[in-house]
């Protein structure tokens, strides 16, 4: 039985780095990349890097989604390496580069607009532009396959959104930059579903909401939230929904638990 390659962008912490430890738990196949802006002192990684049971399977490697070079060289040392990718999760975010998101429109600037589009949106688009040849050449080792060998699909993209990035459910207002990134992010993921999904080697593109997670970026609204996810139970049901996705499924936005959000 042949490995399973995994690719996770933004994986030196919060949902990125428990997609690796989750992933490379799960079986002894599956062979994770692990891509951050400074591997060197991304601690959490190195220390899962150095546990014995899984070194072997997992690859460290710098990328930095603001800039395009270092996607472009990472994707070439993942085809000489392992020749394709079988599932790639862009992971990471920012809501702001002040850490807080903005309340109204005197908190808006051009800077902050910038920074937190580059990374939430423009980032895994530009991933899904140097990594989908490879999605293409993927395996189909995730997902579910139709009895139809014209509807099989070989690779899976997803980008984690999240809900506030949803148009129709915005009743609130404020967040402009990070919901502004997160509507691009899911329109990049439809432009992907429609490109990739094309000819016979087809790539499942899917947009995933996390639930609000324990980590750093939510922090300073924790106080607020009725239901709080660890990384770990958020990640184990987003694996559940990518597990179950379909050619059918490409191009749409979920939730964690799989009900469908409107974009």
């Amino acid at each position: 039985m042949s490995k399973t390659i995994a690719l996770i962008q933004g994986a030196s912490r919060g949902v990125g780095l428990q997609f690796c430890r989750t992933l490379l738990a799960r079986e002894s196949l599956v062979h994770v990349i692990a891509t951050c802006r400074s591997p060197d002192t991304a601690s959490d990684l190195l220390a899962l890097k150095n546990n014995q049971n899984v070194s072997d399977r997992l690859n460290i490697l710098q990328v930095n989604v603001e800039n395009e070079s270092h996607i472009k060289v990472a994707a070439e040392l993942v085809e000489d390496q392992y020749g394709r990718v079988d599932l790639l999760v862009n992971c990471s975010g920012i809501l702001h580069p002040s850490g807080r998101g903005e309340t109204s429109l005197k908190d808006v600037t051009l800077e902050g607009l910038q920074n937190t589009c580059s990374i939430n949106a423009f980032g895994p688009l530009l991933m899904g532009k140097h990594f989908g040849k490879l999605l293409m050449k993927g395996s189909g080792s995730f997902g579910v396959q139709s009895e139809n060998s014209k509807e099989q699909h070989n690779g899976i993209l997803i980008n984690i959104s999240a809900k506030v990035g949803s148009i129709t459910d915005n009743g609130l207002g404020g967040w402009y930059s990070y919901r502004l990134s997160k509507s691009a992010l899911n329109m990049a993921t439809k432009n992907l579903s429609i490109e990739l999904g094309r000819g016979k080697n087809k790539v499942i593109c899917v947009s995933l909401h996390p639930g609000t997670v324990d980590t750093d970026l939510s922090r300073p609204y924790h106080k607020n939230v009725k239901t709080l996810f660890s990384t770990e139970e958020s990640v184990s049901k987003l694996l559940n929904v990518i597990d179950s996705l379909s050619l059918n499924d490409s191009g749409k936005f979920y939730t964690y638990d799989r009900q469908l959000l409107p974009f």
